[in-house]
């Protein structure tokens, strides 16, 4: 394996690049879910070579903090440093250290900053005071600050209305990887060959996520390492997800809650339905919790076409929580061999179908591509209709459409995303229901747009009498682009 080498990321290498060759200080923030792979990127650019790096702790005191930190200012300048009484002194010492440097670039890393912000520990407010008195000033240094709890990193830190403000140079946003990326990742650095099929499974399971995807093994059936990671008894992965919510949210049940549910409403809730369904007062808190879910990438908030704000919906797209959450957690250690049980299984074949619909939600770029329109403004849509007698007397019945591409070019794509073993057959029965769900949605949308019917598949549509209404296909190697 190629030591320290990058699977992806080269955007967000080519700004931290970028930012290491300007002639001015610079305070560069890597935020995303936690896994993700914000360490890693920080430290295979700099092949661990820092000036000072130091990383929090999850759920120790300051106390704790700060002789960690006198240890690692220890370490870096090769002298003995008093302990700080706090995080004012704490920068102090840091400041002085860095001050003593004598090079072209200074680099620092202070990784899981979040976690430093102990209760009443005033280190935002050291930190400000160190950044905009002594260390700006430094032309030569180069900040580097991660965080998994997105929150903490988006509020307190990034959007500070206080010594921050506007100080970040630029916040970068670690997304998970993608399908193409989680398969040049297995092969280049785990040296694991897949077939499309079962890279796609896995990505079901795990949702891109570096992390838990360096956990698979070489040799070993991807169902077999599935049970080691999270059914046998002290499997890696099973206690992963609680872990995932204490540490990234301060009250992390109403989160765990409202995502548990979601899970059991797959097409989403609206705000109104999760306050009923969790008889929870009214008030702002469940509006802050829902926008804290959005921006750590556990759920996505959409307003279907023709519906108002009020009617805007909530859905689970964490891949990894939905799996967690319908496989793991009533398991309870009582079959280690639950995976390689299920397949084919009805269990397994409704979670799939909805898991394979959130990667391509995951996907829209590669989608846009595969049917050539990658240069076309468009606007990503759901859309669903309830049952209704229109002015005429005619009855509708209701609907439901996951995916609608509405272009700028005066067409809609209506996306039917199917996850199949094998080439999708469409019959009699289905080819009439799909001209009939068109004509709903004209009806009701008024739309005067053409309308083309998308199968988005594993392997494709098969040819017969009634495949003709198909317009366009996405099939699942192009997902991989």
């Amino acid at each position: 394996m190629e030591k320290n080498k990058i699977i992806g990321r080269e955007y967000e290498q080519s700004l931290i690049r970028n930012y290491l060759a300007s002639d001015k200080a610079e305070l560069i923030a890597v935020y995303g879910r936690r896994r993700v792979g914000k360490t890693y990127l920080v430290k295979s650019i700099f092949e661990n070579q820092f000036d000072f790096s130091f990383t929090g702790m999850y759920n120790v005191t300051r106390a704790v903090h700060l002789a960690q930190f006198q240890k690692s200012l220890e370490k870096y300048s090769g002298k003995h440093v008093k302990r700080p009484k706090d995080w004012f002194e704490a920068f102090d010492a840091l400041s002085d250290y860095l001050e003593t440097l004598q090079k072209d670039k200074i680099i620092v890393f202070l990784d899981e900053i979040p976690w430093m912000d102990t209760p009443k520990s005033n280190f935002l407010a050291a930190f400000s005071r160190f950044w905009n008195d002594r260390a700006s000033t430094l032309q030569n240094i180069k900040l580097f600050v991660c965080g998994s709890a997105t929150t903490w990193m988006l509020s307190k830190f990034i959007g500070d209305k206080g010594g921050i403000y506007g100080r970040v140079c630029r916040p970068i946003w670690l997304a998970p990887f993608t399908l193409g990326e989680t398969e040049r990742f297995l092969k280049e650095i785990k040296g694991i060959e897949m077939s499309r099929h079962q890279l796609l499974q896995a990505y079901m399971i795990m949702g891109g996520i570096p992390y838990y995807l360096d956990m698979l093994i070489k040799g070993i059936p991807l169902a077999v390492c599935v049970d080691d990671l999270f059914f046998r008894q002290g499997a890696p992965l099973r206690t992963e997800f609680d872990f995932l919510f204490r540490s990234l949210f301060k009250d992390s049940k109403i989160y765990r809650n409202i995502v548990e549910l979601l899970a059991t409403k797959l097409k989403g809730m609206t705000r109104q339905e999760i306050l009923e369904a969790l008889k929870l007062g009214e008030g702002g808190d469940l509006t802050e919790v829902l926008d804290n879910l959005v921006k750590c990438d556990f759920i996505r908030k959409y307003t279907a076409i023709g519906k108002t704000e009020r009617d805007t919906m909530y859905q689970l797209t964490d891949l990894f929580s939905l799996f967690h959450i319908k496989f793991v957690a009533d398991n309870n250690g009582q079959d280690e061999h639950l995976w390689s049980k299920l397949a084919g299984k009805g269990q397994m074949t409704s979670w799939s179908g909805y898991a394979f619909e959130q990667v391509c939600l995951h996907h829209i770029a590669q989608i846009k591509t595969a049917l050539s329109i990658g240069g076309v403004i468009s606007n990503v849509h759901s859309w669903s209709c309830k049952p209704f007698t229109d002015k005429n007397g005619t009855k509708w019945k209701g609907a439901q459409i996951d995916l609608l591409i509405d272009r700028a070019d005066e067409v809609i794509n209506i996306c039917e995303i199917k996850y199949v073993s094998d080439k999708y057959e469409i019959d009699a029965d289905y080819e009439e229901r799909l001209r009939n769900r068109a004509s709903l949605f004209r009806n009701v949308t008024k739309t005067k747009k053409a309308l083309y019917h998308t199968f988005i598949t594993t392997y494709g549509v098969s040819q017969n009498i009634h495949s003709g209404i198909v317009q366009s296909e996405v099939v699942m190697d192009q997902l991989f682009s």
